[in-house]
């Protein structure tokens, strides 16, 4: 007989299964077997009549979770059930965090083993770990499953007692988070701060100087004049654009620094001092979650979810420790593999005289775990493994191996150098620094690929000048600066400041992000994250009404108790009871219970926007569609891409006269006398022909580029005509129109888009013949030929059916497949940021949920 050994995912049931002998079958869970329900179709029949049931939570009788099978994973637990008929004990290899510890626990309470039970628990897949966790194996850790479970049961009364709140009193569909709507808040408060934030102009001069008898010149700033000082932008107080303290500044304007520059310049200049001080930089620490996500998003521009989802990649083939951990400490073999390799690689100067010992900085850190690093007793090279290697994860395993080697090298040293010139009453500065010992920058330097080259740009060489040397004032330019408003959240900013306040765990900001983005309170542009109005409104409603459920520091605190639980100091229904019915704040259920009455729904979604004094205010309404603007009787539309911030009283009023004007025909067809009209919707402006009741209306959107003023009768007819006819060939129409993704012209199937500064509007047949004559390189045609071609990417053997696993084009679309199952990608997938391990689950879900059943037709027998 076998013994089994179950593990989560199919790659790393691969992975391990190469360390084990024959005597081992290794299985894939493919994560949670069960779960609360997720709809009432899954409430069991004999709980759907108890007034508790939406919550999956028996809240009367000791908050006794309801657990079900979810339809995706019968197959699966069957499968299961018969590996373990054959088996003579069970080891459960799931990861070793709560999560991995519940699935664990979940795996046992449903499959109902006859058979010795042994959890292994590891830090990394390789041999030495796998043979190490046989030889001692444990118990499930009960506090663990009992944490994640008082975990599962906080989020689910959470979310299912207040985002019913969200659908009466804002819109449908909302949802409410323990961590997700303070993240929300964190979002909309910076956005506040930018509309509430009004910028300040300042003048300075950039002088630029040459030592006398040298070649090379220096440039440094104006920073005062007589006694006063010049400001810079911290100066300034965001809510006025005013000085704080105007009587310690002189402020400068356009005309005052080109007066101030001509008067200097025929005076004379010189050194007036020279300071130079050692300094030292420490080594950062290796990564946990957090940083790891912070880091790769500043570096590679990654999403919180595509760098765990590498990361697990990586981890699950053996490549990297494991990659869900607050903690930055090193085991005694990793400390080996990184100090050998320094002293071989770079030299004993670079070896400290012992092992860096690094402490997390991260609230409730979990200090027995370890750090991210590279694998093993001894760190692969990232070149050795490029070939093994996709793109991403390369890049993020030259990352963390740099790191870790780079966190137990000796400090960085060099000199920082002020030089400050003086002309008549002025004194301009300028600072440098330069590198004696690079230390750890030899091979890491935060937010930078190549830490060679980076060094030289770290460093600013000024000349060697001494105190009252002469200079000679090579030009003194006037420049102009403007404050700015602080800076939006990125995904790797907020994660830190989630981080910093204690707020959730690492391992579940990448999925709080994804939740944001997907129930629109948050959108992006160029990587920023910018709250919706709908975000306004919540994060009011919850302010106003519910101010624990978003306070920072009473979120923190959760976490605080959580912990407490998964270490058998708090006892979880005492928790569970305070949190629901109250103790020392305010239970769950009481504050709600009379919120739904007291709550004006009109109140807390309208949002006032700035108005100038005596005028008659603008506001923003949530309504069942979306935000709008009202004023007065007057209502108007808001494009969906328009951040909060840039929503000013002015580009309101013009909002809400485009919508005014959309209201008063352009003219008239001259066809039908039907009116048409110019107006502008939420996806863009556009013309319309016919009434909004009519039954006969036409649309046409304006061709990219065009503005609404830009748009008079004769060029709304134009727009109404398309598509427009231009001739024939070959018997069939040549058309020019304008669709979904641009201009474009067609005959039969063909089409071809219409370079710039060519209009559907005026183009003659012979430039659309000679573009359709041109090769198609994308759309339809590469769409169906690309069937008989090179897989879209490869990826390596499928550990299930030891094909190789190949993303491939149909006629239905994008598809992965492993040679028997197939799974189409959701529209909108980036390929190339798509995991091995992410594919392989896709696939295993497939296929756990069984084959689609086909239906034929049946045949009747002809009469004869």
């Amino acid at each position: 007989m076998h013994s089994l050994v179950i593990v989560e995912s199919p790659a790393k049931a691969k992975t391990i299964g190469k360390y084990l002998g024959k005597n081992y079958i290794v299985e894939a869970s493919i994560g949670h077997i069960r779960d609360l329900p997720a709809s009432a179709a899954e409430i069991p029949e004999k709980y759907k009549k108890e007034k508790w049931s939406r919550l999956g939570v028996n809240v009367d009788s000791n908050f006794e979770p309801i657990y079900v099978v979810s339809k995706d994973r019968t197959k699966q637990v069957k499968q299961l059930k018969e590996q373990l008929k054959n088996a003579k004990e069970l080891y459960l290899a799931t990861d070793e965090d709560r999560e991995g510890e519940a699935i664990s626990w979940h795996l046992v309470e449903t499959l109902k083993p006859k058979i010795p039970i042994k959890r292994l628990v590891f830090h990394e897949i390789t041999k030495s770990a796998i043979e190490e966790a046989l030889k001692s194996p444990r118990d499930i850790d009960s506090d663990l499953v009992q944490a994640q479970e008082t975990r599962r049961i906080i989020d689910r009364l959470f979310g299912y007692e207040v985002s019913p709140l969200l659908w009466k009193k804002v819109r449908p569909k909302l949802s409410a988070g323990r961590v997700q709507s303070v993240a929300v808040r964190l979002v909309v408060e910076r956005e506040r701060e930018r509309i509430a934030f009004h910028n300040a102009t300042y003048w300075d001069l950039l002088g630029t100087f040459l030592p006398n008898g040298r070649k090379t010149v220096f440039s440094a700033v104006l920073v005062s004049v007589g006694s006063k000082k010049i400001p810079s932008g911290k100066d300034f107080d965001t809510a006025t654009g005013k000085l704080v303290k105007p009587d310690d500044f002189v402020l400068l304007n356009e005309d005052s620094a080109f007066r101030l520059s001509q008067r200097l310049l025929k005076e004379p200049a010189n050194v007036q001092s020279v300071e130079e001080k050692p300094y030292t930089e420490r080594p950062y620490a290796p990564f946990t979650t957090s940083t790891l996500q912070q880091e790769a998003n500043r570096k590679f521009g990654f999403t919180a979810r595509t760098t765990m989802s590498v990361a697990q990649s990586l981890y699950e083939n053996g490549y990297i420790t494991y990659m869900r951990t607050d903690s930055t400490n090193l085991s005694a073999e990793a400390l080996r593999a990184a100090r050998n390799h320094i002293e071989r690689e770079y030299g004993k100067e670079y070896l400290p005289d012992k092992p860096r010992i690094y402490h997390s900085k991260e609230k409730n850190s979990q200090e027995a775990h370890e750090a991210i690093r590279p694998a093993g007793n001894v760190f692969d090279l990232p070149e050795s493994l490029r070939g093994k290697l996709s793109f991403d994860q390369f890049r993020l395993y030259d990352m963390i191996w740099k790191r870790t080697v780079a966190s137990q090298m000796t400090d960085a040293k060099g000199k920082r150098k002020t030089v400050t010139a003086r002309i008549d009453d002025a004194l301009f500065s300028v600072s440098g620094k330069t590198i004696d010992f690079p230390g750890y920058l030899r091979a890491y330097v935060e937010g930078s690929d190549d830490p060679e080259a980076e060094l030289a740009d770290r460093e600013t060489v000024l000349p060697d000048v001494k105190t009252g040397d002469a200079l000679k004032t090579e030009k003194l330019e006037p420049k102009q600066h403007t404050t700015q408003p602080p800076g939006r959240y990125t995904e790797a900013a907020l994660t830190k400041t989630l981080t910093d306040k204690g707020i959730g765990r690492p391992s579940t900001y990448a999925s709080i992000i994804e939740t944001i983005l997907q129930r629109n309170y948050v959108f992006k542009k160029s990587g920023a994250l910018i709250p919706t109005w709908t975000a306004f409104a919540v994060c009011k409603l919850l302010e106003e009404h519910l101010p624990d459920i978003v306070n920072y520091d009473f979120t923190a605190q959760m976490e605080d108790q959580l912990d407490a639980v998964s270490r058998g100091e708090l006892d979880y229904l005492k928790y569970l009871n305070e949190f629901y019915r109250g103790g020392e704040h305010i239970g769950l259920r009481a504050e709600l219970d009379h919120k739904e009455e007291e709550i004006d729904p009109r109140e807390v979604s309208t949002i006032p926007i700035s108005t100038p004094d005596g005028e008659e205010p603008i506001v923003v309404r949530i309504g069942k569609f979306g935000p709008f603007l009202q004023r007065g009787e007057r209502n108007g539309s808001i494009p969906e891409d328009l951040p909060p911030d840039e929503l000013t009283y002015y580009k309101a009023l013009e909002l809400l006269n485009n919508k005014a004007r959309a209201e008063e025909p352009l003219g008239v067809s001259p066809e039908n006398g039907v009116n048409i009209y110019l107006k502008d919707g939420r996806f863009g402006p556009y013309v319309q022909l016919g009434e909004n009741d009519g039954k006969d209306k036409r649309f046409a959107s304006l061709l990219k580029g065009m503005k609404l003023d830009d748009v008079d009768l004769p060029t709304a007819l134009q727009l109404l005509s398309l598509p427009r006819t231009l001739g024939q060939k070959d018997g069939e129409d040549v058309i020019a129109s304008n669709g979904r993704y641009g201009p474009y012209v067609q005959c039969g199937k063909e089409t071809r888009s219409l370079p710039a500064g060519v209009s559907p509007l005026d183009v003659p047949l012979p430039k659309a013949l000679e573009l359709l004559a041109q090769p198609k390189t994308f759309g339809r045609r590469a769409a169906s030929s690309a069937k008989s071609k090179e897989p879209l990417r490869m990826f390596d053997v499928s550990p299930v059916t030891n094909k190789e696993v190949k993303i491939l084009t149909g006629f239905y679309g994008t598809y992965i497949t492993d040679g028997t199952t197939n799974v189409t990608l959701p529209k909108g997938t980036v390929i190339e940021d798509l995991t091995f391990d992410e594919a392989l689950n896709m696939l295993a879900e497939k296929a756990a949920k069984g084959p689609v059943k086909k239906f034929t037709r049946k045949r009747t027998a002809k009469k004869k």
